[in-house]
């Protein structure tokens, strides 16, 4: 499959540097400046910027226009969008590369060959920066080589990618929804069990069944570290839900007893874990240490996850200590505590292995995405 230089076949426009855009020249309505989450999830309907007409004229070279294509170039990088017909008028900023493909060029092909490991393989090679990457000049890139073969074999190549990829879809669809039914099946049978005890037994406030409960305040700003040592190995625990809510290390732990956590703030609001090792909350984290003469640990932590926990803050989802106390559970006797934990523990561990296997699925329908543009873009697929 004969090649041409990257910038042969497009015509390329990086982003303007960061201090042409500064906050002062925003305004509510306008012109629509074009963000780094409009090519990663390839939606252009939602703006947050807006610039006016006399700051667009004078940025009229970033101008984005319907069959550009735009590339995220820092961070989240080479992840690509097609501008759909009847966008905003607007301008990328200084983290996106508008591309134009020449008649030569079909940009479903481009876009195709964009994602394909050929490009991404070349993209990190020229890459600068470490933590953060950030895609190299638009000089290096031009001169990255383009597979281009004749636009009735590109065309091919598109209808070919695209019922594949359609099939793809179609079956990850299939298994998301399969793991979205098994953990509906799951809460079901953990309400079924709330919902006897219940009905059997009286409710008892949460604050009656703890020692205590409290909320997280500031992290530690001495003896601080992100990374564990040998003298800073006390987890430090925020309400987040990625990584467990892990935030850091710290020498001192103040909670040492196995405990319940509940996420107080944020898009996570809500969400409970159960700790069973020494550690530090903070920021809005929400920590219920049971009385264990009364109630399990784990009882605990299932009979609240089966609360339907509400917020209060319309912008910003909160809860806080008096709302987590005004809650009450049914509290059988030990032994059937017990009885429930070790059956919901079983559940939920068959549950978790079924969604790894699927999720094994999922990644190796990714794989074969993959392994279907390397095959497009060496020539198999029409050959």
């Amino acid at each position: 499959m004969r090649s041409k230089k990257f910038g042969d076949v497009c015509d390329f426009v990086r982003g303007p540097f960061g201090g042409s855009l500064k906050k002062n020249c925003f305004v509510e309505e306008g012109y629509a400046v074009y963000e780094q989450q409009h090519a990663i999830y390839n939606q252009f309907s939602e703006v947050r910027y807006f610039i006016d007409e006399d700051k667009f004229n004078e940025m009229k070279r970033f101008e984005l226009k319907p069959n550009d294509l735009i590339m995220s170039c820092s961070g989240t990088m080479g992840k690509v969008a097609i501008v759909p017909e009847n966008i905003k008028s607007g301008i990328i900023n200084q983290a996106l590369l508008k591309l134009t493909p020449k008649s030569i060029l079909d940009i479903q092909y481009l876009k195709y060959w964009m994602n394909s490991p050929d490009f991404d393989n070349r993209l990190k090679e020229n890459t600068v920066g470490a933590a953060i990457k950030n895609v190299a000049s638009v000089k290096i890139l031009k001169q990255i080589d383009v597979p281009i073969p004749p636009l009735p074999e590109q065309k091919q190549i598109v209808e070919i990618l695209d019922e594949a990829f359609e099939a793809i879809d179609q079956a990850k669809a299939n298994i998301e929804k399969n793991i979205f039914n098994a953990e509906e099946l799951f809460q079901s049978k953990r309400e079924d069990y709330f919902s006897k005890l219940s009905e059997e037994l009286d409710l008892i406030p949460i604050d009656k069944v703890c020692k205590n409960i409290f909320a997280g305040g500031d992290k530690p700003t001495n003896n601080f570290s992100k990374t564990q040592t040998k003298e800073l190995n006390i987890p430090i625990v925020a309400n987040a839900v990625k990584d467990n809510g892990l935030y850091g290390y710290t020498n001192k732990a103040k909670v040492t007893e196995p405990s319940i956590t509940v996420a107080a703030r944020g898009s996570g609001t809500g969400h409970t874990e159960y700790r069973d090792y020494p550690f530090v909350p903070i920021v809005r984290l929400i920590v219920l240490t049971p009385n264990t003469e009364i109630v399990e640990v784990e009882f605990l932590m299932y009979a609240i996850k089966n609360l339907t926990i509400a917020r209060s803050g319309s912008a910003i989802p909160q809860l806080t200590v008096p709302m987590i106390k005004s809650y009450s559970i049914p509290t059988p006797s030990k032994e059937k505590q017990i009885e429930i934990i070790e059956n919901l523990n079983q559940l939920e561990f068959e549950l978790n292995q079924y969604k790894e296997t699927l999720r094994k699925k999922i990644i190796e329908l990714e794989e074969l995405k993959k392994s279907i543009l390397e095959k497009a873009f060496s020539g198999e697929l029409t050959n």
